[in-house]
């Protein structure tokens, strides 16, 4: 083995909070290198291709609302391809029809009756007009969104357009999410407000004076999976390392020999100071600082020898697995509805859990090749094994039936491809928060070390982005002594030596 210098900062993991991070350092003019055990950045964001048109394989869009994934684009060199998606239309498939995707609600609480008409049948609407006569529920420290909105507006609510709208960001189960976590400003509104119809038309009309416009998603032209890719060769083109292929096993905090290295500082008062050892494939790595950017089950492993307790913490995070299959078809004869797709409730007993047109809710996909139409639906919710245990022909054909009930679609397709992505999203369960809360207090005793990524605050683009930028400000002093040795290099921890 051998090793390596110090004076950096080494980050574990390549998906986009790890690049994140690793490009935010580099901006504060420390060194840094990225070690990612897969042979391809990006993580949950791939670029492909099917039939001749670029796709994203993994997730498509990222919240433009929140500034952080934006700004990161235009960082990168990606701000002329930023892309709206051409319509904000979409259906809800439920009841033996495809139906307009209501509007006038938050995560699929309504701020009235009406604004489900034509989801909910005629019982389900009397029912969330009681809400305004029931007294008060408290939501403590935290709640389940399923259980919390049934007991106020009853489960046909939850069933017909929670349930399906969280889904399709955690692939989770409504009557386990966490309400603090998944939908912040619904929890708060609900602790301050008697009614939870009242609370979003609350929520409504903050946002309504807040006079957001434009887009409330973006895309990138050639799509979101290009994200990484860029900021990638962004965090090269500063002089930061990035090594794929390179599996960490092991992160000790060490201290210099002082008979060799009496104060990196350059100062024999100074003492020696800690830093960090790190075993990646044949390699082993010095760096003064780490931050661990990678799924909950990985940290855990690699923090179990300095961060017992954090790591025992990151090993109860649950995950749920969920596969994407991509269809291309002819557009000659094609007929579909209008708007970017449809989402499935799970109580309607269907395999698919959403569809998107991507052709039409993408213009840059639909003039990749005029001729060609590309669609995708996904499957998979927590605790769902036996679907994506079978074959790919099998997704491929289920969802073809899923699509021709809903849509008429009967047509063969081109080509088609499956994207397993196995333990892919994290599940933010009742008590995320508390167990956030205590994974960075554990990690926030030991000097030198944060950690960031979808597990924390969030599995949109954004969220990641901003754990990352809130993990190097977290390391805050121990950058300073980073960036004196990144300007200064001196005799790295023992000197060097090979081990």
């Amino acid at each position: 083995m051998s090793a390596t210098d110090t004076g950096q900062v080494v980050v574990v993991g390549a998906g986009i909070a790890g690049l994140a991070a690793a490009h935010r350092l580099l901006e504060r003019g420390v060194r840094v290198t990225v070690l990612e055990a897969a042979d391809r950045v990006g993580g949950k964001l791939l670029p492909g291709e099917i039939a001749g048109v670029r796709v994203d394989l993994g997730a498509e869009s990222m919240l433009a609302r929140r500034p952080e994934a934006v700004a990161l684009a235009r960082e990168a060199g990606l701000g002329e391809r930023l892309r709206p998606p051409s319509t904000a239309t979409a259906s809800i498939w439920t009841r033996g029809a495809l139906r307009p995707m209501p509007k006038g609600h938050v995560m699929g609480v309504p701020g009235t009756a009406a604004a489900l008409s034509g989801v909910l049948s005629e019982e389900g609407l009397a029912r969330i007009g009681r809400d305004a006569d029931l007294p008060r529920t408290e939501v403590g420290d935290d709640v389940a969104v399923g259980e919390y909105v049934a007991g106020r507006l009853g489960r046909e609510v939850v069933d017909r357009l929670v349930e399906p709208l969280l889904g399709g960001v955690y692939a989770g189960d409504a009557y386990r999410i966490s309400m603090r976590s998944a939908v912040p400003q619904l929890y708060q509104a609900a602790r301050t407000h008697d009614s939870l119809t009242e609370a979003v038309r609350d929520i409504q009309a903050k946002a309504a004076a807040a006079r957001q416009t434009g887009p409330v998603f973006t895309g990138i032209e050639g799509g979101v999976g290009t994200l990484p890719l860029a900021v990638a060769a962004s965090v090269r083109a500063r002089g930061g390392e990035i090594v794929t292929g390179t599996t960490v096993t092991e992160l000790r905090r060490v201290a210099p020999d002082p008979a060799r290295d009496p104060g990196r500082d350059g100062s024999p008062a100074g003492g020696p100071r800690t830093g960090w050892r790190i075993v990646a494939g044949d390699r082993v790595r010095y760096a003064d600082a780490v931050i661990v950017a990678v799924p909950a089950p990985v940290a855990a492993r690699l923090l179990r020898a300095e961060a017992p307790a954090a790591a025992a913490e990151l090993a109860a995070v649950e995950y749920a697995s969920m596969a994407l299959i991509t269809l291309a078809y002819r557009r000659a004869g094609l007929a579909l509805p209008e708007g970017s797709g449809f989402l499935v409730p799970p109580v309607d007993g269907r395999t698919i859990k959403a569809a998107t047109f991507a052709s039409q809710k993408w213009g840059w996909i639909a003039d990749e090749d005029p001729d060609v139409v590309v669609l995708r639906t996904s499957v998979g919710r927590y605790g769902e094994t036996e679907v994506l245990g079978r074959a790919d022909d099998d997704l491929v054909g289920v969802s073809r039936h899923d699509l021709r009930e809903a849509t008429g679609l009967d047509a063969a397709p081109l080509a088609a491809r499956v994207t397993r992505w196995t333990d892919g999203l994290p599940q933010y369960p009742v008590g995320h928060h508390a167990r956030v809360a205590r994974v960075r207090a554990h990690v926030a005793a030991v000097p030198g070390l944060a950690v960031c990524g979808a597990p924390y605050d969030g599995v949109g683009i954004p969220a990641c982005v901003a754990s990352a930028y809130a993990a190097v400000d977290q390391l805050g002093g121990d950058l300073t002594a980073v960036r004196e040795l990144t300007a200064h290099p001196v005799q790295s921890l023992h000197g060097g030596a090979g081990e």
